[in-house]
């Protein structure tokens, strides 16, 4: 008889999402300069990847999932597009003002799809609070050319990656040894009928 029980692409969505985010905002955050070793980042494991993960999740039949993952994923292809696009002489550079509406758009995006996590885990609820706060805060710091703020932003964005790090490798660890050995704050509900189902 063959196992069809499928893995969980979960984790290797929220590791290419996390891992990407805090390269990024180190960079916002004044560490060091945008180079190669960030938008490879963002082609492969923040991008592709994360689209791999969504298109996974489309077989596990997780909506939240494959819509969160292929956007994110498509999300740093093209931020990716921002920077490169120019330098290869195919487009304009975006100015500032354009830049923010894009990153606000994404905010709203991600402001909709934290409502969805609602009734998840607090882990899940706090990448997507904290992402789009950053988001609000990368669209107001360029639209407004406030230096402060878009530093402030590239802080709160590596809090946002790590905890997506965190969730990811929680997911693992926990799956892995089949208990709960990184808390991640499971909705009461699930905990009680989990436990339930355990004791049955």
């Amino acid at each position: 008889m063959h196992n069809n029980t499928l893995a969980n692409p979960g984790p290797l969505g929220l590791m290419g999402f996390g891992m990407t985010t805090v390269l990024l905002n180190l960079h916002n955050a004044g560490f060091f300069p945008l180079t190669s070793a960030i938008i490879s980042m963002g082609i492969f494991f923040g991008g592709m990847v994360q689209i791999i993960a969504g298109l996974l999740e489309y077989k596990k039949g997780n909506t939240f999932g494959l819509t969160a993952f292929t956007s994110y994923g498509a999300f740093w292809l093209s931020l990716t597009g921002i920077w490169l696009l120019p330098e290869m002489g195919l487009a304009e550079p975006a100015d500032a003002t354009t830049l923010g509406i894009y990153l606000a758009l994404w905010g709203i995006f991600t402001l909709f799809m934290f409502f969805g996590t609602l009734r998840a885990n607090r882990a899940l609820q706090f990448v997507f609070a904290s992402l789009t706060l950053l988001f609000a805060l990368l669209a107001y710091g360029h639209i407004t050319g406030n230096a402060v703020v878009l530093l402030f932003a590239g802080y709160e964005g590596v809090v946002c990656g790590a905890s997506a790090i965190y969730l990811a490798m929680a997911e693992v660890i926990n799956a892995q040894l089949d208990r709960q050995v990184l808390p991640t704050g499971e909705p009461r509900r699930a905990s009680v009928l989990a436990s339930a189902l355990s004791q049955a």
